[in-house]
């Protein structure tokens, strides 16, 4: 595991618990167990898990599987450990926001196999070694329904995240990004969780960056319905109002936003394609500002 943020770690613990694997944590400071919550009514649960960290790169071997699961503006930072872990017989699972997880990872990786995995469920790191897995909806991972995708599906056979195989990943990956291009901005600018997406004007604004959005996806090759702002709406409405966004934590922590995956991919995208997005584009400017000043920048 390389990155044991929200993400990462609720991946480590759900993998540690099925008891499967041996699970390696490639993190910058020490830990020696991680403590998973599972939220769920009567069924909730909290699961004490022992866990071998790494803090070096030199003493990290081959694996037969690397996850990534740092945010995707710190991938190159991760070179160090993929040149230890991965070889041509590697499988890397990429769990990162965007559109573009081969062109990043690949790279890195020493000829391993790249596989772009969307991630769904919500995860909370509540301290160095705490961490809160909410399901979000129906499936909590998608990859392609291929070699690779199956394999992963293996690995994760005996732990609670279910995983959908599609043989239509850029559609997939792209409905992924709809969702994050309104919930991420707009809960990070104005530092309040996904309930402030029901307001109405705030609606409004939503629908305009979707529908700017949309016209990029379908231009970059996404088979999406005509109704498509909508079901993103819809999507994100059916998700409880107190669930934060990666965004919304990092900006309350003073760390970089993961601004160039999301609101940058679809700009880039629609100047790729000459399709105009000033609402995305407006947003990114204030996103990059605030990662600016996060760096000590103006």
């Amino acid at each position: 595991m390389v990155g044991l943020g929200s993400i990462g770690g609720v991946a480590a613990g759900c993998l540690a618990a099925a008891g499967r694997h041996d699970v390696v944590a490639c993190v910058r400071r020490p830990i020696d167990k991680l403590t998973l919550e599972q939220p769920d009514g009567a069924n909730s649960s909290a699961a004490e898990l022992p866990l071998r960290a790494l803090t070096d790169p030199a003493l990290a071997g081959p694996a037969d599987w690397v996850l990534i699961c740092t945010k995707a503006h710190q991938t190159a930072a991760a070179a160090p450990w993929l040149d230890r872990l991965c070889t041509g017989s590697t499988r890397v699972a990429v769990l990162q926001n965007g559109i573009d997880h081969v062109a990043r990872v690949a790279p890195l990786v020493n000829g391993a196999a790249v596989l772009p995995v969307i991630v769904y469920y919500n995860g909370e790191r509540l301290g160095p070694d705490r961490v809160r897995l909410r399901h979000a909806g129906k499936h909590d991972l998608v990859a392609s329904d291929d070699a690779n995708g199956r394999a992963f599906a293996g690995l994760l056979e005996g732990t609670p995240l279910r995983l959908l195989l599609s043989s239509d990943f850029a559609t997939l990956a792209w409905r992924k990004l709809l969702i994050n291009a309104v919930a991420n901005p707009i809960t990070a600018l104005v530092q309040q969780r996904q309930a402030v997406l029901r307001r109405p004007e705030v609606e409004v604004l939503c629908r305009a960056i979707l529908d700017e959005a949309v016209a990029v996806a379908r231009a970059d090759g996404a088979r999406l319905a005509d109704d498509e702002p909508a079901r993103a709406l819809a999507a994100l409405y059916s998700f409880s109002g107190e669930l934060g966004t990666s965004m919304y934590f990092d900006r309350l922590a003073g760390r970089q936003l993961e601004v160039e995956a999301l609101t940058g991919a679809i700009v880039a995208a629609g100047a790729r394609h000459g399709i105009a997005t000033p609402i995305n584009q407006a947003l990114l400017t204030l996103l990059r500002a605030i990662n600016d000043a996060a760096s000590g920048g103006t």
